[in-house]
């Protein structure tokens, strides 16, 4: 596995790859790699011939009082685990590779329709800060193929209409939440939580599916469903942020008629933050 940290470095073997008519797929992470990050290489590694990996941890998609400074960054494991799972390239930049004139300097991407909506309500910058430092990412890598996780849906949705505006020719796909054995999906962030924590934070994922049996049994409340949803994890000493139930494909509120759903909810637990998300068709 060629491990690099510049750009002309990545550029220069991925150059070589195209010589031989490989096809690229990449999949972009933050580190701290769990079973469900080395299942979109997986899917990478069927998809096609070569698998980038990058690991950088986006300073600009952290908000002030939020956790950059102490996200788990654990490199060397990381290393072995995409080693054994066949990875021919990780890419390593540093900050100031990605961003040579400063964050306040950069250019940044901003996709209407997710700041001040679900998750960027709370978290201001928060999808900019994904938006500009995928499309640094993809520049860079120039894949054919970019695999990313549903666990993270409105950054999947997100990325997805940023590649169609910007005629990205890169075809995005989506793998399932990988989720522990009682249902709670996998995150870097679980670590944070201690084993009192670990138990409840599971009830997150067992609200947003009532709510997906309340509208698979014909109910259309969705304000109602909702707020139930709220106070449940309340009651069960979470802060809750949002619980939505929205269009599949565009996360708007869902109009008459729509058939492709997708509950969401995010809520905080002691100090850490968690998603996730449900998606359904109905009749």
């Amino acid at each position: 596995m060629q491990t690099l940290s510049s750009t002309a470095s990545l550029r220069e073997s991925i150059s070589a790859q195209r010589l031989q008519g490989r096809r690229i797929a990449f999949v972009p992470t933050m580190g701290n790699l769990h079973a469900g990050h080395l299942q979109l290489v997986r899917q990478a590694s069927i998809l096609a011939d070569c698998v980038v990996v990058s690991i950088f941890v986006n300073p600009m998609q952290f908000g002030p009082g939020e956790d950059f400074a102490t996200y788990p960054r654990t490199l060397d494991a990381d290393k072995a685990a995409l080693q054994a799972e066949g990875v021919e390239v990780l890419f390593l930049p540093a900050v100031e590779e990605m961003y040579a004139a400063g964050l306040e300097q950069a250019t940044r991407i901003e996709v209407p329709g997710f700041e001040g909506d679900l998750c960027g309500r709370s978290r201001p910058g928060f999808f900019t800060g994904i938006a500009t430092v995928v499309t640094g990412l993809f520049n860079r890598v120039q894949p054919d193929i970019a695999v990313f996780g549903e666990k993270d849906y409105q950054q999947l949705v997100m990325i997805k209409r940023m590649v169609r505006d910007l005629c990205m020719p890169i075809e995005v796909q989506g793998v399932a939440t990988m989720r522990e054995a009682d249902g709670l999906a996998m995150s870097s962030r679980n670590a944070y939580l201690d084993a009192a924590q670990r138990d409840r934070a599971v009830h997150l994922y067992q609200v947003l599916g009532t709510v997906k049996a309340a509208l698979e049994s014909g109910s259309r409340d969705y304000t109602v469903l909702e707020q139930h949803a709220l106070e449940s994890l309340q009651q069960a000493g979470f802060v809750p942020d949002y619980v939505s139930v929205r269009e599949q494909r565009s996360l708007r509120v869902p109009g008459p008629g729509c058939k492709q759903l997708v509950v969401l909810g995010a809520a905080t637990l002691g100090s850490t933050r968690l998603i996730d998300n449900i998606s359904l068709s109905i009749t």
